[in-house]
């Protein structure tokens, strides 16, 4: 390894053990995606509750203001969008915001396993049952508020893998990537970025061995791929303890963590609420695709 990539290993390192509480709120970067932070108003009495398309997103209070976090998936329509606010005191209201286009890259990955691009007729219900799984893992909502909204890297090593890249399996095109991908070898600890109380674990078809962490009010992460799990349905992890181990189960080239990471039920880029110079130092030792 060139000492410039030591270097950085190093600090990514010493980056991913002590995580980062300063960043209360994630970075704003209103595309689909993205996390749009709209503000609600004066921090006064209770939490207003705040609905996007129908769905509950995360209000938190940030230097006085009641602000609403906003889950933006990749299908979000660019333009105008408005949140339906109800405050403590009875009152209706609306909250404009504008989403603009972002053009993702694309992957082209080739896999061996041709049944894992096209799986055979009978792999179909379980297939089916792990969408229905993972659409009600995804939709959980616990009034409990995160302690932070600055997440720690779940697994030390290389980012693999980016956020919203049009993939092509074997030339065929299939959905964007709705994580990031870390590579590291078998057997690393995968750590909780946040606390928070385990809501799903399997092995699903395409995402192999797979834990879905529920951190509060909409925010859910999704760890894919492990070798092991550590934890059970209903078992409640605080920040850095072991949820799992890097595996390469399921639809994979090489051992890594895919993490997803989704709010009000949007699957959103997991780096926006990473700390700028963990992100920095991560991008350095990117791999190629």
């Amino acid at each position: 390894m060139k000492k410039t990539s030591v270097l950085v290993l190093g600090l990514l390192t010493l980056l991913f053990s002590l995580g980062s509480h300063a960043q209360t709120l994630p970075r704003e970067e209103a595309v689909p995606g993205g996390v749009a932070l709209v503000d609600l108003g004066p921090e006064q009495g209770s939490s207003p509750r705040a609905y996007h398309k129908g769905k509950q997103v995360m209000v938190t209070a940030s230097q006085g203001r009641w602000v609403a976090v906003v889950g933006l998936g990749l299908n979000t329509a660019v333009g105008r969008h408005t949140l339906r606010v109800h405050n403590s005191q009875g009152g209706n209201q609306t909250r404009a915001f504008t989403v603009t286009a972002k053009r993702y890259e694309e992957q082209h990955i080739t896999l061996k396993n041709k049944r894992m691009v096209n799986p055979y007729a009978k792999d179909l219900p379980r297939i089916r049952k792990d969408q229905a799984r993972s659409r009600k893992a995804f939709a959980s909502w616990r009034e409990v508020a995160p302690p932070t909204l600055s997440l720690r890297l779940p697994v030390e090593g290389r980012l693999s893998g980016r956020f919203g890249k049009r993939r092509f399996f074997n030339k065929q095109p299939r959905r964007p990537h709705s994580g990031v991908d870390i590579a590291a070898p078998t057997g690393t600890p995968v750590l909780a970025p946040l606390p928070g109380e385990v809501i799903e674990t399997g092995d699903y078809f395409f995402n192999g061995n797979t834990v879905f962490v529920d951190h509060g009010q909409g925010l859910i992460s999704m760890f894919c791929h492990l070798d092991s799990i550590a934890v059970k349905v209903g078992d409640t992890v605080n920040t850095g303890e072991l949820v799992a181990r890097v595996g390469m189960t399921g639809r994979v080239t090489g051992p890594h963590l895919h993490w997803s990471l989704s709010l009000n039920n949007a699957r959103v880029n997991p780096l926006l609420f990473i700390a700028p110079e963990t992100v920095a130092a991560l991008e350095r030792l990117t791999t190629p695709n």
